[in-house]
């Protein structure tokens, strides 16, 4: 069976920190000139590349003379701060080696989480690609906290796949790809080649934590797999120090785990509120609106809401759970939080008796929500 990458025409290709950085000893400069010619090889088979780097914590570290991964927050972005321009400056060498423009692209969630600044960054990255530049991605460590952060760089490397509507999402690391079992301690594991993204069987074998360097393990990869399909992404999760690995994806070899998508790409407005990691509120949802989103393909209505948690406005992107907390849908709201707890559990024939005008019969339309 051949690759997946050789049929994709745009391609987001993730890299560790522990390639990066060469396990925490500086940048690897050899590492990132052999990557840089790889994907010039790619460019040349007509393909469009995103690069989306870890590594300016771990070079930040080396300069600062961290030997471990602080765990302030500021001394993190302090490092980030410091990284960042020895990261830039090597890719920038790297590629111009090949006659190849780079950009570097920092992002927050936060820049997705809003309408106009996610339609802003998909249209940068959509006309730097135009352009025939290789956008370098990196989350934007020296601003953010807990509340905006991806979280790691595997799940940034998705969420940029959705943003663009890339076929392909390649992250390389310093493991072979996904295994049956630990294969440093069970000797009988062997390599997954193929699987489906998704797959929650695959999610349970991929326990563990990453490395002191980066945040993210398998498990991360998997979701990040399982998050990229969602616009129709395919995965592949190979090693990073494979000789050639890019430019024999590209020619149909397969290399460690495909991970397949199994359903075609939204449209752009629900891979938007399919990213959002974190939303503006919640509403609790009986077993009966449940059934109705989940299984009929219905709008929801506030009758079927039974409780609402936090603040948002409306057209805020909201999450609807069911009663055990298990996300279900998220959508954009066509009532505020306020208005939404006085006509919860009421017919939509009561709204604009209630609030005194009607938005719509639906606290969310269909056509404005997807299911998770």
């Amino acid at each position: 069976m051949n690759s997946v990458i050789q049929k994709a025409t745009r391609v987001i290709i993730k890299v560790g920190s522990s390639l990066v950085t060469n396990d925490g000893r500086g940048l690897d400069h050899n590492a990132i000139a052999r990557w840089a010619a790889q994907i010039a090889a790619l460019r040349a088979l007509g393909k469009q590349v995103v690069l989306v780097s870890s590594g300016a914590i771990a070079e930040g570290m080396l300069r600062l003379g961290f030997e471990k991964r602080p765990t302030d927050i500021h001394e993190l972005q302090a490092c980030a701060a410091v990284g960042q321009m020895g990261l830039a400056q090597i890719y920038e060498t790297s590629f111009r080696a090949h006659q190849l423009g780079t950009a570097q692209v920092l992002l927050t969630h936060a820049d997705l989480a809003d309408r106009e600044r996610y339609l802003n960054a998909r249209s940068t990255l959509t006309t730097l690609l135009r352009m025939g530049v290789v956008p370098i991605i990196n989350e934007n460590d020296t601003v953010v906290t807990d509340e905006i952060k991806f979280g790691d760089n595997d799940t940034l490397g998705a969420l940029v796949a959705n943003l663009i509507e890339a076929d392909a999402l390649i992250i390389l690391t310093d493991q072979r790809g996904l295994y049956s079992a630990d294969p440093r301690k069970d000797p009988a594991a062997h390599l997954i080649t193929h699987g489906r993204a998704g797959d929650l069987a695959l999610e349970a074998m991929a326990g563990g934590a990453g490395s002191s360097l980066g945040r993210g393990g398998m498990l991360t990869k998997i979701l990040a797999a399982k998050r990229a399909a969602k616009s129709g992404a395919h995965t592949v999760i190979a090693f990073g120090r494979e000789e050639d690995v890019l430019t024999r994806l590209a020619n149909g070899e397969a290399i460690g785990t495909e991970l397949a998508a199994q359903t075609g790409h939204l449209t752009a407005r629900k891979q938007w509120m399919a990213d959002h990691l974190h939303t503006a509120g919640q509403v609790v949802l009986d077993a009966g609106a449940v059934q109705k989103l989940t299984q009929d393909g219905k709008s929801l209505l506030p009758i079927g809401v039974i409780g609402v948690k936090g603040e948002f406005g409306r057209g805020a992107v909201i999450t609807c759970v069911a009663e055990d907390g298990s996300a279900v849908a998220r959508g954009m709201s066509n009532y505020t939080s306020a208005e939404t707890r006085k006509i919860m559990r009421r017919p939509s024939a009561e709204i604009e008796a209630i609030l005194g005008f009607l938005e719509g019969k639906e606290l969310v339309h269909r056509d404005n929500m997807v299911l998770l």
